[in-house]
């Protein structure tokens, strides 16, 4: 017996959706489908993949490691197969209406001319674009796709990767010189840290140590909701910033900041196109993602070599 798409897509429903019934409604199928795929699923891995109890479902843990790994590489594949019969309808012009929602200093840094090229290759296509830092109901708010940084949280959204930045820990040389430049992770609850409203210090402050990322304890009595605002902060020597690459990078090669700790790696931020689930894909959506994914793929930001550990440090992992 063999697995199927069928059989994937409905384990993940199932899975956002926590019920066999929503499931099939979604899916337009029978409750004893579903719960036969599922079943069928489970003999073909040899692994339980759902807890089942008093008529409720809950996922097991090798559910949880199949779907994390499931997500992105059935995307993939999705837009594989579909990019055979999108690259038909090249040639024919765009039209209605494309609305995106971005983050803030990314959209403006960096998206903002991408977008401006792609309205430019496409002039009977009218683009709606809505730059803010929160996390967008994409379909509640009417948008067709959402550029968003991190790591992916909404399983009902199909997403794509574009590209990956690095965050890193920056501060002025003025704040360095009077408070000096801390060596360790531990050193770093000594100063004072700039926090993003968006997201708690123990997520944003994460470093790679010893082959498993760790979230010294840090602590600020600032806190913004905006990289750029966080990045002002720190060049006028208010403390030490965690920040984007495509955010600190500009600021470092200028001078403003200066790059602390660049021997401990951060958690690596994926950069990914996200959308409502929709069949079959607009010529619209499938264009600009493809556009946008061509102009990240190289980002213009990671013009420099990436740093690597301290002479006194072993390489992480």
């Amino acid at each position: 017996m063999r697995y199927d798409l069928n059989d994937l897509e409905t384990f993940l429903t199932v899975l956002e959706l926590g019920t066999v019934t929503a499931a099939a409604a979604r899916l337009n199928l029978s409750k004893s489908v579903i719960s036969k795929r599922i079943s069928d699923l489970e003999t073909v891995l040899g692994a339980a993949l759902f807890r089942r109890n008093a008529g409720r479902i809950t996922p097991t843990e090798a559910a949880e490691r199949l779907a994390e790994r499931l997500r992105p590489a059935l995307a993939e594949l999705i837009a594989a197969a579909e990019g055979a019969a999108w690259d038909m309808d090249g040639v024919a012009p765009l039209r209605g209406t494309l609305s995106i929602a971005a983050p803030m200093s990314f959209g403006i840094l960096h998206l903002g001319p991408i977008i401006a090229r792609f309205a430019a290759q496409n002039p009977e296509l009218e683009i709606n674009v809505d730059y803010d830092d929160r996390t967008r109901d994409l379909a509640r708010e009417g948008f067709d796709i959402g550029i968003r940084i991190g790591a992916m949280r909404d399983n009902a959204l199909m997403q794509r990767k574009l590209c990956e930045d690095d965050s890193m820990v920056c501060a002025s040389s003025a704040y360095l010189d009077r408070t000096g430049r801390p060596e360790t992770l531990a050193e770093l609850r000594e100063h004072q840290v700039i926090g993003y409203s968006h997201m708690p210090n123990s997520q944003l402050w994460q470093f790679r140590d010893q082959g498993r990322f760790v979230s010294p304890s840090v602590h600020g009595r600032l806190k913004l909701n905006n990289g750029e605002a966080i990045r002002d902060m720190a060049i006028e020597g208010l403390g030490l910033a965690m920040l984007p690459g495509f955010i600190a990078g500009p600021a470092i090669a200028a001078g403003r900041l200066e790059r602390v700790l660049p021997g401990f790696g951060t958690r690596p931020m994926p950069i990914v196109a996200v959308w409502p689930p929709v069949s079959p894909l607009p010529a619209k959506l499938r264009r600009f993602v493809d556009h946008v994914a061509a102009e990240l793929k190289q980002p213009s930001w990671q013009t420099g070599p990436k740093p690597g550990p301290k002479p006194d440090q072993k390489p992480a992992g």
